[in-house]
């Protein structure tokens, strides 16, 4: 009798539903992290050092968010630092700390959205901002009074006063408002005193914005300075800005000796206010558009989805484009040859 084999069927192995899952060892990892903030105090105090106006915070600073001695903050401490949340550094008798650059985002993220929607379904309200923010807001004018003593202290407190209310009332998070509000008035007073310079003691300013401000942002502000210096006025910053600058733009800015002090930045209507020319690079309508400035957008490539011979064709093609503007700003300087 003849026998048929039946046909053979594709026996490649199906996927488990578990490879779709996190990896072990970065479940380890995550886990540990998420353990060392399993606690109010330590919680606290990286709110306070994510949210200090100088990026950073002392032990005598953090002290002060609890009666705690300080070698139980110091205890606090070295646990988000032995997880890699924070970094650290002695100057004279006190160490500063700061949330580490790489995980600057994700800290951002964790305080800025997750905290106030857990805390609101939990029907708490820690994060609605100061019941009376005024002892606070006259201590922030305070500080900007001495950091600007050519204005009148009382105009002071009114920018303070007025700085606090426009965010409060377009401010979708609360919990750092007074925080905010100190830098959002430093730098209004700051673009004020500009704007009051003499001519003949003005620089032009140029603001870069990119998404991410890890890439394509970086390496026109560094091109710029390199070519300018002091004659201009470089910044740049991002309508979402990325932890910390992309890998592979990075040993570019090292050729310009700009990588030390490149870090993404978010954007500001200030940053917009304070500049004379506003250069988009793929952030679409992010930006705002305000009466008197010269806009431009640069149609150049993403860094971050190139390879390094991309990376440096990208740079090649922003290096024309600076060159082109500096051109226009300073027609007087003479820029080295290409």
């Amino acid at each position: 009798m003849t026998t048929t084999t039946p046909a053979r069927e594709d026996c490649a192995p199906t996927p488990s539903p578990a490879e779709h899952a996190m990896g072990l060892d970065a479940a380890t990892h995550v886990a540990g992290t998420l353990k060392a903030l399993g606690d109010p105090l330590r919680l606290r105090m990286l709110s306070l050092i994510a949210t200090s106006p100088t990026g950073e915070a002392c032990v005598c600073d953090l002290a002060t968010v609890a009666e705690v001695a300080q070698p139980t903050v110091s205890h606090h401490l070295k646990l988000l630092k032995d997880v890699g949340l924070l970094t650290s550094e002695r100057r004279g008798t006190w160490v500063y700390y700061r949330v580490r650059p790489a995980l600057r985002g994700a800290v951002t993220t964790l305080l800025d959205s997750f905290a106030p929607v857990a805390a609101e379904a939990a029907h708490l309200s820690p994060l609605t901002g100061l019941t009376d923010a005024e002892p606070a807001l006259e201590r922030i004018a305070e500080r900007l009074a001495a950091a600007f003593p050519d204005r009148d202290p009382a105009a002071v407190l009114t920018v303070v006063r007025e700085s606090y209310t426009g965010l409060a009332r377009s401010s979708a998070v609360r919990s750092h408002l007074v925080v905010n509000t100190e830098r959002f008035a430093r730098q209004r007073l700051t673009d004020a005193a500009r704007a009051l310079a003499t001519a003949a003691a003005h620089r032009p300013q140029v603001l870069f914005v990119c998404v991410a401000n890890a890439g394509r942002s970086q390496l026109a502000a560094a091109l710029l300075h390199h070519y300018a210096g002091d004659a201009v006025v470089v910044r740049s910053a991002g309508s979402t800005p990325a932890g910390e600058v992309h890998p592979g733009v990075r040993p570019l800015l090292a050729e310009l000796e700009a990588d030390t002090e490149a870090f993404p930045k978010p954007l500001t209507d200030d940053a917009v206010r304070a500049a004379d020319v506003v250069i988009t690079m793929g952030c679409g309508d992010t930006c705002p558009v305000l009466p008197g400035k010269r806009y431009e957008d640069w149609a150049v490539g993403d860094p971050a989805l190139a390879s390094d011979t991309g990376v440096r064709a990208i740079r090649d093609e922003i290096d024309r484009r600076v060159r082109a503007l500096l051109a226009d700003l300073l027609p007087d300087l003479t820029l080295p040859t290409a």
